[in-house]
């Protein structure tokens, strides 16, 4: 495993045992309740920042710094079966909790203040017996189960709120092409290994199940549910991809 790889995997690891604390500023339905209430909490406060995040970085915050994603590559050791399908589930999650979001910020008569620490105790998310119940069915119910039931990051795939926040912010980069950090291709290089055995494989390297060395031989890198891990950078001996700070390619 290249240094990249430990870095970002003990980061992600790292900010998991610190999901006990963070969770709150996570919590959709946190976010409703602080609403319902004409509180901006923290949450929306760091869903606001994915956002602005992925205009620069796309969604390297899922590959770099998400809690959830340090649970459940934690997980691959023991479930490494590929996700194929479903990402569509995530938006229809993601749609209707928005709506309810903006409707009772409306009745509550719109936002009035701004309360970062909302319902945590000196900043820390879990410290009581409630919460703890409620934190360890989430992680359980939406993470772990389905990391082992249907695979590789599944969370991401299909249930994760905070994936389009960062998926439209990327979107929105790509229209208008300003410079931001992107994966680039040198198809002409590339001996598609996966005929090799010996060979460390892009596309099995990716944790979001993405068929990397098709995508790369079309110059087609650029995928919604590309974390930027840099996974596939890492294991290509040929330099076939490589990190650019640059504008959306053509």
């Amino acid at each position: 495993m290249k240094r990249r790889q430990k870095v970002r995997k003990g980061i992600i690891l790292f900010t998991f045992f610190l999901f006990p604390i963070i969770f709150f500023y996570l919590s959709p339905a946190l976010s409703i309740i602080a609403s319902s209430e004409g509180i901006v909490s923290g949450s929306l406060i760091m869903f606001a920042l994915m956002f602005i995040s992925a205009l620069f970085c796309g969604r390297a915050f899922c590959g770099w710094v998400c809690s959830a994603a340090g649970c459940q590559e934690a997980i691959f050791v023991a479930r490494d079966k590929k996700v194929t399908r479903g990402n569509i589930i995530k938006w229809l999650i993601w749609l209707p909790w928005l709506a309810t979001v903006v409707i009772v910020a409306i009745k509550a008569g719109g936002y009035r203040s701004i309360d970062f620490f909302y319902q945590t105790t000196h900043g820390i998310s879990i410290s009581d017996l409630e919460s703890f119940i409620v934190y360890n069915v989430v992680l359980f119910a939406l993470i772990v189960l389905p990391a082992f039931a249907i695979g590789k990051r599944s969370f991401c795939h299909h249930l994760c709120w905070m994936a389009p926040f960062m998926i439209i912010g990327r979107k929105l980069r790509n229209y208008f092409r300003w410079p931001a950090l992107q994966l680039t291709t040198s198809p002409e290089q590339c001996k598609q290994c996966h005929q090799c055995k010996q060979c460390h494989q892009c596309t099995e390297s990716c944790p979001m199940s993405l068929p990397v060395e098709e995508l790369a031989l079309q110059n087609r890198l650029e995928n919604a549910e590309c974390v930027l891990c840099g996974a596939c950078v890492d294991v290509c001996r040929h330099k076939v991809i490589s990190y650019q700070w640059a504008k959306k390619l053509k």
